[in-house]
């Protein structure tokens, strides 16, 4: 193939960096994910846009940062108008379908307003990140007092599940997400103390290998026009719990050392030290806890890994590996204790940089195969990647999509970026109650240029600094060193800028914008004109040799 014919754009929830072999990890061997990085390229320094699921995934979606799209929190609808990549693709000729978990929350009220209703084709693109489902499974089906969590969640699943003789009213908890005594009593994988047993369901079943049959029968299903395929994985990402034989694969003689400081547990930063205190960081502080979680972890992405293996060897066997670009990567990461932290809601690279691979099958791409790139990257590059795969031109929208395509450095020609950004707008947590914050203080930014990371709050709250050559492991704080005072100026001075752009105007190319600096006024508006010599004779034609009659007064 000249070029890919097709996307497959796979995403994992809550997959850490450092847990795949082909980005170190010592012990938690990835061979499949591994083999394809030998394909493609491997990007070493790719950042999220949010540190939570909902934000992280609309800003992929969009090709916009976080305050530019508004989707800022899980659960906070994405605005009817939102152009995605779904809406891109298919001007060009290429369908966009859904096959698991987008997190995405429609804009009822906008669409009432504008009558897009709900069961017709554009409503329901709209209610779908632009995507056409094949099967949406956002993989989460928790029930409290006031109901489920989310009423579609896992529903086809359960369905599946059902028609497998697994009884009950939410056999997605009872027992892929649970594991059981033996004496038919379900003990739940929302209870860390059951992460090290084994969930109660067989591995066949399990929710990974189901959406790895799911997403080849809707590859299966396509004829020879072009698609894209966001096979959006569950896992790894909690409750973490995980069928036989994943649950006992490994053990603390695994585990990566935890990176983590005394010095940093005693830190006087409200934000930093408030999330520490958060119950799931309370936990994961704790060794026991923290140690239950990881076998179950790793033994999640040996199963990811593992059906990769069953995927990518169908490709193989079909042809698709010929004509289809992959790409697999994560919403954001997991801090399993480190920092003395739990989740994902803060800026560590623990949790803001990702895996990203890339594999493009075209002969452009040949002397690119298993190279690694240290460039600044984000993962809103990939919406105007998959525009020019599609055989657009993403620089004509760069109005809107304020990521770069990787194209130049899938192919060799190099690019540069000299800055990425993160921000987390906390403003529905009890955190932010208890600092007593307004909701537009609730919010912190986050810049690197590769070296130095700043992390900067409302409230006035002060700003936080890592320099990642020195300190990796981002253990030392220099918010408040005097000896980087300049680079802490520097980088506030980026944000400054960074936050000033016209992301809004997104109804107007920057193409036309700039054309109309050099254009002629031709519709007749004159201004500034002293007499008729001063303008164009063209331009003031329809305003000279006129006759009309004196208006005689009465």
């Amino acid at each position: 193939m000249a070029k890919p014919k097709n996307i497959l754009f796979i995403m994992f929830d809550q997959l850490r960096w450092d847990y795949l072999s082909c980005y170190g990890h010592p012990h938690l061997q990835t061979p499949h994910i591994d083999k394809l990085a030998s394909k493609g390229v491997r990007f070493d320094r790719a950042y999220i846009q949010s540190p939570l699921c909902g934000p992280s995934r609309m800003s992929t979606y969009t090709g916009r940062y976080v305050h530019s799209h508004g989707a800022s929190w899980n659960n906070v609808p994405l605005k009817v108008g939102e152009r995605t990549m779904g809406d891109y693709l298919r001007d060009l000729g290429m369908g966009c379908w859904l096959v698991g978990k987008t997190h995405m929350m429609a804009d009822a009220e906008g669409m009432a307003r504008l009558g897009l209703e709900p069961d017709s084709v554009i409503g329901a693109r709209v209610s779908e990140c632009g995507f056409d489902v094949f099967e949406r499974d956002d993989g989460m089906r928790p029930e409290g007092p006031d109901g489920f969590y989310d009423d579609r969640g896992a529903l086809k699943y359960n369905e599946y599940l059902h028609s497998r003789g697994y009884e009950g009213n939410n056999p997605w908890h009872d027992y892929a997400n649970s594991a059981n005594d033996g004496a038919g009593n379900v003990l739940s994988g929302w209870f860390l103390e059951n992460s090290d047993k084994p969930a109660n369901i067989i591995e066949y079943d399990s929710e990974t290998p189901y959406l790895t049959r799911r997403g080849m029968a809707f590859i299966d299903a396509q004829g020879d026009a072009p698609w894209c395929c966001h096979l959006s994985y569950i896992k790894p990402h909690w409750p973490y719990i995980v069928p036989a034989p994943y649950h006992a694969m490994y053990g603390p003689e695994h585990f990566l050392p935890v990176v983590r400081s005394e010095e940093e547990r005693a830190t006087d930063h409200p934000v930093f030290g408030g999330m520490m205190k958060a119950p799931v960081g309370q936990a994961f502080s704790q060794n026991h806890v923290r140690e239950k979680a990881l076998r179950v972890y790793m033994g999640l992405i040996k199963q990811c890994d593992d059906q990769m293996g069953v995927l990518f060897d169908w490709l193989e066997q079909t042809g698709r590996m010929e004509d289809t670009m992959i790409v697999v990567t994560s919403d954001h990461g997991d801090y399993l204790g480190d920092h003395w932290l739990g989740e994902k809601t803060f800026c560590h690279d623990t949790s803001v940089k990702v895996p990203m691979i890339v594999y493009d099958p075209s002969a452009e791409a040949d002397p690119m195969r298993g190279t690694v790139s240290n460039a600044l990257v984000q993962l809103i590059d990939l919406a105007p990647t998959f525009v020019e795969v599609a055989g657009g031109d993403a620089s004509r929208l760069d109005h809107v999509l304020e990521g770069k395509s990787l194209f130049p450095l899938l192919r060799g020609q190099g690019q540069s970026r000299d800055h990425a950004f993160c921000e987390y707008d906390f403003s529905m947590t009890p955190l932010s109650k208890k600092l007593d914050l307004d909701t537009a203080e609730s919010r912190l930014f986050m810049v690197t240029d590769g070296r130095f990371k700043l992390i900067e709050f409302g409230g006035g709250i002060r700003p936080m600094l890592f320099d990642m050559r020195e300190d990796p492991d981002e253990l030392v704080d220099l918010g408040q060193s005097e000896d980087h005072a300049e680079v802490i100026v520097r980088l506030s001075d980026v944000l400054g800028t960074w936050a000033k752009r016209p992301a809004q105007r997104t109804t107007i190319s920057n193409k036309t914008l700039v054309q109309t600096r050099s254009n002629r006024s031709t519709k007749g508006v004159i201004l500034g004109a002293v007499k008729e010599a001063d303008v164009d004779a063209d331009l003031v034609a329809k305003y000279t040799g006129r006759m009309a009659p004196p208006v005689q007064e009465t």
